[in-house]
Protein backbone atom coordinates (compact mmCIF):
# COMPACT_ATOMS: atom_id res chain seq x y z
CA UNK A 1 0.00 0.00 0.00
CA UNK A 2 2.77 2.30 0.65
CA UNK A 3 4.18 1.89 -2.87
CA UNK A 4 0.32 3.32 -4.17
CA UNK A 5 0.50 5.97 -1.37
CA UNK A 6 3.77 7.40 -2.54
CA UNK A 7 2.86 7.89 -6.38
CA UNK A 8 -0.08 9.77 -5.43
CA UNK A 9 1.75 11.80 -2.83
CA UNK A 10 4.33 12.53 -5.78
CA UNK A 11 1.38 13.64 -7.52
CA UNK A 12 0.01 15.78 -5.06
CA UNK A 13 3.56 17.59 -4.62
CA UNK A 14 4.12 18.06 -7.62
CA UNK A 15 1.14 19.51 -9.08
CA UNK A 16 -1.38 19.39 -6.29
CA UNK A 17 -3.66 17.08 -8.19
CA UNK A 18 -7.54 16.49 -5.98
CA UNK A 19 -7.28 13.12 -7.13
CA UNK A 20 -4.32 12.58 -5.18
CA UNK A 21 -5.65 14.19 -2.33
CA UNK A 22 -8.52 12.42 -2.00
CA UNK A 23 -6.43 9.14 -2.83
CA UNK A 24 -4.19 10.52 0.64
CA UNK A 25 -6.73 10.31 2.52
CA UNK A 26 -8.82 7.33 2.02
CA UNK A 27 -4.83 5.63 2.14
CA UNK A 28 -4.74 7.26 5.36
CA UNK A 29 -7.87 5.98 7.12
CA UNK A 30 -6.35 2.13 5.89
CA UNK A 31 -3.45 3.08 7.98
CA UNK A 32 -4.89 4.61 11.08
CA UNK A 33 -6.73 1.55 11.33
CA UNK A 34 -3.53 -0.20 11.05
CA UNK A 35 -2.85 1.49 13.80
CA UNK A 36 -5.11 0.48 16.37
CA UNK A 37 -4.68 -2.78 15.46
CA UNK A 38 -1.03 -3.07 15.99
CA UNK A 39 -1.24 -4.01 19.75
CA UNK A 40 -4.04 -6.87 18.75
CA UNK A 41 -3.41 -10.32 17.89
CA UNK A 42 -3.60 -11.70 14.23
CA UNK A 43 -6.95 -13.14 15.08
CA UNK A 44 -8.87 -9.56 16.54
CA UNK A 45 -6.58 -7.67 14.10
CA UNK A 46 -8.43 -10.00 10.93
CA UNK A 47 -11.87 -9.04 12.96
CA UNK A 48 -10.56 -5.45 13.02
CA UNK A 49 -10.02 -5.21 9.18
CA UNK A 50 -13.10 -6.93 8.44
CA UNK A 51 -14.93 -4.69 9.87
CA UNK A 52 -13.72 -1.23 9.48
CA UNK A 53 -10.48 -1.69 6.48
CA UNK A 54 -12.39 -3.56 4.23
CA UNK A 55 -15.67 -1.08 3.63
CA UNK A 56 -12.52 1.60 3.27
CA UNK A 57 -10.44 -0.51 0.74
CA UNK A 58 -14.00 -1.27 -1.16
CA UNK A 59 -14.57 2.33 -0.77
CA UNK A 60 -10.82 3.20 -2.56
CA UNK A 61 -11.40 0.69 -5.04
CA UNK A 62 -15.08 1.75 -6.64
CA UNK A 63 -13.51 5.77 -6.01
CA UNK A 64 -10.10 4.44 -8.42
CA UNK A 65 -12.67 2.89 -10.83
CA UNK A 66 -14.50 5.78 -11.27
CA UNK A 67 -11.98 8.31 -11.03
CA UNK A 68 -9.69 6.12 -13.85
CA UNK A 69 -13.18 6.96 -16.19
CA UNK A 70 -12.25 10.40 -15.55
CA UNK A 71 -8.74 11.32 -16.28
CA UNK A 72 -7.42 10.94 -19.86
CA UNK A 73 -4.87 8.26 -20.56
CA UNK A 74 -1.16 8.67 -20.54
CA UNK A 75 -2.01 11.37 -17.79
CA UNK A 76 0.32 10.74 -14.32
CA UNK A 77 -3.06 10.58 -12.24
CA UNK A 78 -4.06 7.96 -15.00
CA UNK A 79 -0.96 6.40 -14.25
CA UNK A 80 -0.93 6.20 -10.51
CA UNK A 81 -5.02 4.69 -10.75
CA UNK A 82 -3.55 1.86 -13.21
CA UNK A 83 -0.96 1.06 -11.20
CA UNK A 84 -3.14 0.83 -7.87
CA UNK A 85 -5.87 -1.05 -9.84
CA UNK A 86 -3.45 -3.17 -11.47
CA UNK A 87 -1.74 -4.49 -8.32
CA UNK A 88 -4.88 -4.86 -6.18
CA UNK A 89 -5.22 -7.91 -5.52
CA UNK A 90 -1.95 -7.76 -4.03
CA UNK A 91 -2.34 -4.41 -2.17
CA UNK A 92 -5.52 -6.14 -0.44
CA UNK A 93 -3.99 -9.51 0.20
CA UNK A 94 -3.16 -8.17 3.66
CA UNK A 95 -7.28 -7.75 4.70
CA UNK A 96 -7.45 -11.41 4.40
CA UNK A 97 -4.43 -12.33 7.17
CA UNK A 98 -4.49 -10.57 10.53
CA UNK A 99 -0.42 -11.73 10.37
CA UNK A 100 0.47 -9.89 7.07
CA UNK A 101 1.33 -6.12 7.58
CA UNK A 102 -0.60 -3.31 5.45
CA UNK A 103 2.92 -2.93 3.03
CA UNK A 104 6.47 -4.57 3.26
CA UNK A 105 8.17 -1.24 4.08
CA UNK A 106 9.79 -2.94 7.35
CA UNK A 107 11.56 -5.25 5.01
CA UNK A 108 13.00 -2.89 3.01
CA UNK A 109 14.58 -0.74 5.36
CA UNK A 110 15.99 -3.76 6.44
CA UNK A 111 17.59 -3.78 2.98
CA UNK A 112 18.65 -0.69 2.62
CA UNK A 113 21.65 -1.04 4.00
CA UNK A 114 22.27 -4.18 1.69
CA UNK A 115 20.92 -2.03 -1.38
CA UNK A 116 22.85 1.40 -0.55
CA UNK A 117 26.51 -0.46 -0.53
CA UNK A 118 25.89 -2.52 -3.06
CA UNK A 119 28.22 -0.70 -5.24
CA UNK A 120 30.69 -0.96 -3.14
CA UNK A 121 30.79 -4.33 -2.56
CA UNK A 122 31.37 -4.75 -6.08
CA UNK A 123 35.37 -4.65 -5.44
CA UNK A 124 35.71 -7.26 -2.50
CA UNK A 125 39.07 -7.88 -4.46
CA UNK A 126 38.10 -11.55 -5.86
CA UNK A 127 35.09 -13.67 -6.63
CA UNK A 128 36.07 -15.92 -3.90
CA UNK A 129 36.32 -12.78 -1.19
CA UNK A 130 32.90 -11.48 -2.74
CA UNK A 131 31.17 -15.10 -1.93
CA UNK A 132 32.91 -14.87 1.81
CA UNK A 133 31.63 -11.52 2.12
CA UNK A 134 28.64 -12.54 1.48
CA UNK A 135 28.19 -15.23 3.74
CA UNK A 136 29.23 -13.45 6.54
CA UNK A 137 26.86 -10.74 5.76
CA UNK A 138 24.13 -13.81 5.95
CA UNK A 139 24.75 -15.19 8.75
CA UNK A 140 25.02 -11.37 10.63
CA UNK A 141 21.46 -10.86 8.88
CA UNK A 142 20.44 -14.62 10.16
CA UNK A 143 21.43 -13.97 13.76
CA UNK A 144 18.99 -10.90 13.38
CA UNK A 145 16.24 -12.96 12.86
CA UNK A 146 13.31 -12.92 15.44
CA UNK A 147 13.88 -15.83 18.10
CA UNK A 148 11.30 -17.56 16.79
CA UNK A 149 13.26 -18.07 13.76
CA UNK A 150 15.97 -18.73 15.91
CA UNK A 151 14.74 -21.00 17.13
CA UNK A 152 13.95 -22.90 13.54
CA UNK A 153 17.39 -22.89 12.84
CA UNK A 154 18.43 -24.82 15.83
CA UNK A 155 15.77 -27.37 15.47
CA UNK A 156 16.66 -28.02 11.80
CA UNK A 157 19.90 -28.63 12.12
CA UNK A 158 20.46 -32.30 12.84
CA UNK A 159 24.56 -31.63 14.53
CA UNK A 160 24.94 -31.33 18.07
CA UNK A 161 25.11 -27.37 19.46
CA UNK A 162 28.56 -27.19 18.98
CA UNK A 163 28.77 -27.58 15.71
CA UNK A 164 26.97 -23.95 15.36
CA UNK A 165 30.02 -22.19 17.39
CA UNK A 166 32.03 -24.13 14.94
CA UNK A 167 30.68 -21.94 12.12
CA UNK A 168 30.88 -19.01 13.70
CA UNK A 169 32.86 -16.32 11.82
CA UNK A 170 35.69 -16.06 14.54
CA UNK A 171 36.17 -19.38 14.07
CA UNK A 172 36.11 -20.16 10.42
CA UNK A 173 39.95 -20.37 10.39
CA UNK A 174 40.62 -22.32 13.28
CA UNK A 175 37.90 -25.01 13.40
CA UNK A 176 38.10 -28.08 11.34
CA UNK A 177 35.02 -26.57 9.40
CA UNK A 178 37.31 -23.91 8.08
CA UNK A 179 36.92 -26.25 4.40
CA UNK A 180 33.04 -25.71 4.56
CA UNK A 181 32.12 -24.40 1.47
CA UNK A 182 29.84 -20.80 0.87
CA UNK A 183 26.81 -23.13 0.13
CA UNK A 184 26.99 -25.72 3.06
CA UNK A 185 27.49 -22.65 5.28
CA UNK A 186 24.17 -21.13 3.56
CA UNK A 187 22.48 -24.00 4.11
CA UNK A 188 22.57 -23.88 7.57
CA UNK A 189 19.80 -20.46 7.95
CA UNK A 190 16.31 -20.86 8.29
CA UNK A 191 16.10 -21.25 4.59
CA UNK A 192 18.51 -24.16 4.02
CA UNK A 193 17.60 -28.00 5.14
CA UNK A 194 20.12 -27.92 7.86
CA UNK A 195 21.91 -30.75 6.92
CA UNK A 196 25.42 -30.80 5.62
Amino acid sequence: MAHVRRKFVDLHVACKSQIAGQAIELIGQLYQVEREAQSLSAEERQRLRETRAGPIADALHSWMLANREKVPNGSATAKALDYSLKCWAALTRYLDDGRLPIDNNCIKNQIRPWALGRSNWLFAGSLRSGQRAATIVSLIQCAKLPVSSTNFCLTTVSTPPDHWQAVLPVRLRTSMYSRLSTSQICRLGPWGTGRM
